[in-house]
């Protein structure tokens, strides 16, 4: 599990590109065969990725946590976004298909990924976070998950955010996750932007063409910096940083926050003229 340390606002303003990739940004969460994990000391968080083909693969930290096993003290929240697959808890199956989310609480000892097909494997995408309550299992598919209308053409920003993990949806402790989809010939997500300075945020962008580029942009308001993200990458923002992007195509993306607050519209709204 690679791990990445909490950073300042001061230090960003002083990142080359490549610095500023290598802090915030995760480029490979999907490798056929593997489990791949980063560790995040802001909020916590895990993100990682989970792509089995003919062998199941077992959620595993390795020594990087030091408890007796994975969710001892942790909640996670998976999505597939990949062919079809079971999450397997304590040998029971949970299926799930494309955009499907499994939460699974504190407490729950073995945690397997399996796909149905090698040839089209699932790709689990998951968020762990530290849970003070266990909660039980639960599962949800996309179409039956809270949705809100947001956006407008004229801006290029029609969207539809599906509410998964929430205070009305799927119970956590902490963790909240969700997807958003753009409609065909809309680019922007999340313009105006926020910060929410009470917990962090992880966007997973996909549904990207191969040749397509989502621009994300984070930092202060009054001294932003991008990225460059393609399909299936994720980007790691602290709660002291805008998010908002800008593709060359639409797309959809996972976004995962926890921390001091679990209210989705704990959000502090920055207007555009601030923006620097």
């Amino acid at each position: 599990m690679e791990v990445r340390q909490a950073t300042h606002p001061h230090e960003m303003k002083h990142y080359t590109t490549e610095r500023l990739r290598k802090e915030y940004l995760i480029e490979s969460l999907f490798v056929a065969g593997e489990l791949r994990q980063v560790y995040s000391h802001h909020d916590r968080m895990i993100i990682g990725g989970a792509t089995p083909l003919r062998e199941e693969i077992s959620l595993d930290a390795g020594d990087t946590l030091r408890v007796d096993f994975y969710l001892e003290r942790r909640e996670i929240g998976i999505v597939n976004i990949g062919g079809k697959g079971s999450v397997l808890v304590e040998n029971e199956p949970f299926p799930l298909e494309l955009f499907s989310c499994l939460y699974i609480g504190r407490g729950k000892r073995d945690v397997v990924f399996r796909s149905d097909s090698a040839e089209q494997p699932a790709k689990f995408y998951f968020v762990s976070t530290p849970a003070h309550h266990s909660h039980p299992i639960q599962q949800i598919k996309l179409e039956n998950a809270e949705a809100q209308q947001l956006g407008a053409a004229g801006s290029s920003n029609v969207r539809t955010i599906r509410k998964l993990i929430h205070a009305d949806g799927l119970q956590s402790c902490q963790l909240m996750l969700g997807i958003t989809q753009l409609a065909p010939n809309n680019m922007w997500n999340t313009m105006p932007t926020h910060c929410h300075d009470r917990r962090s945020e992880v966007y997973l962008y996909m549904q990207l063409p191969q040749d397509a580029r989502v621009f994300h942009f984070m930092g202060r308001p009054e001294e932003t910096r991008h990225l460059v993200v393609g399909n299936e990458q994720a980007v790691i923002s602290p709660s002291w940083s805008i998010h908002s992007g800008v593709g060359t195509s639409h797309y959809s993306f996972i976004w995962a926050m926890a921390g001091e607050n679990d209210s989705f519209d704990d959000m502090d709204f920055v207007a555009m003229e601030e923006l620097r």
